[in-house]
């Protein structure tokens, strides 16, 4: 499978972006997202998604170059609409709006309605954390992405509704990022772009049944992704089910429901903003960060792990090797990205091209 280098890959999915009518320092931020996904290991949010975007801006689903729109704002509160722009620029717009507020008020709420695709909120959470202050961020499918089932049921009832908690340390920040159901649905599509069986218990098809068959998620009648928890997913269930209610709910947009498709275009976004320093103090708050994170640490290991893990560990580790070894793209995705760039004049960068065609795939 072609690797590359995370530099020539972020240039070519920046100029893409650009070609196909985004503005250049809107599209430096996706491809920045897209490419930081795929350093920390969430492939599923890399840029895998660069043909899904070119493919949603084309349609009109979404819009290049729009602003965000804020529609109810008081001092700790900002709702806005995102007027169906690339999600992760209108995210980070609202988050740089919240940290300025939460650092006069000690916390600020806000919400994006009609929005694209966010991305991976754990970089939002570490942008939050670089100022020292605490993040709780959720997102919804706007209505739509329906492929949660409910315990028992054999339809998709909710989206898959990502959670991430984050607070800083003075060092390396704990994130916690993840979906409600077993699985990201991107996950899935990795799988069904490569035709690789996913493993068992991420997906049961339309009767109910448990399957290893990506495929079977995007059928007609499609089957659902499960909650994540296992024997006790009534869990997953219960905490999605919740996030979708308040960013739907608070954000002016829609929670899941029947009028919209299953496949959808973005986002309702909820962001919440805490400065330590306007409760118990930044230096305190440091403090007890520091001390149950090092406490948590040194816990004694079972025989076979190495290392206590703590949340954002394993993205860091995954930067790391990947920045030093380069981005595996599997040959599929590789031939979307290639093609895209095909379709809209953009050449491939001579480094880019090399590496893969170094590894066979070019």
């Amino acid at each position: 499978m072609p690797r590359f280098r995370a530099e020539p890959l972020r240039h070519l999915a920046q100029a893409i972006f650009e070609a196909a009518g985004v503005p250049a320092e809107d599209a430096a931020v996706v491809a920045g997202s897209l490419v930081g996904a795929n350093l920390c290991g969430h492939d599923s949010h890399g840029v895998m998604r660069v043909p899904q975007y070119v493919d949603s801006l084309r349609s009109g689903l979404s819009k290049a170059g729009v602003p965000l729109t804020v529609f109810a704002d008081s001092p700790a509160i900002l709702a806005t609409d995102g007027n169906w722009g690339l999600g992760q620029v209108q995210a980070h717009r609202l988050l740089a709006a919240l940290i300025p507020r939460a650092r006069e008020l000690g916390v600020a709420a806000g919400t994006i309605r009609n929005c694209g695709h966010i991305g991976r909120v754990g970089e939002y959470a570490e942008t939050t954390a670089r100022e020292r202050m605490a993040f709780f961020g959720a997102a919804n499918s706007h209505g739509a992405g329906r492929r949660v089932v409910p315990p028992g049921g054999i339809e998709g009832r909710i989206s898959t509704n990502p959670i991430c908690l984050g607070a800083p340390t003075s060092g390396d920040p704990v994130v916690l990022d993840f979906g409600t159901s077993a699985v990201a649905e991107g996950k899935v599509r990795v799988h069904f772009q490569q035709n690789e069986p996913i493993p068992s218990g991420w997906l049961i098809d339309h009767t109910g049944a448990p399957t290893t068959d990506p495929g079977v998620l995007y059928g007609e009648p499609p089957g659902s992704i499960l909650p994540f928890g296992g024997p006790q997913m009534y869990k997953g269930f219960g905490l999605g089910l919740l996030i979708d209610l308040l960013c739907g709910g608070l954000s002016g947009g829609s929670c899941s429901n029947p009028v919209f498709p299953i496949t959808g275009q973005g986002n309702t976004v909820l962001f919440v903003v805490f400065d330590p320093q306007k409760f118990g103090g930044v230096e305190h708050f440091l403090r007890q960060t520091d001390g149950l994170t090092d406490y948590v640490r040194t816990c004694p290991t079972a025989v076979g792990t190495a290392a206590i893990t703590l949340p954002g560990d394993p993205e860091r580790a995954s930067s790391r090797v990947r920045q030093a070894e380069g981005i595996v793209v599997p040959g599929g995705i590789w031939e979307r990205i290639a093609k895209t760039a095909r379709e809209l004049g953009v050449a491939l960068p001579p480094e880019v091209d090399r590496l893969a065609s170094e590894s066979g795939d070019g």
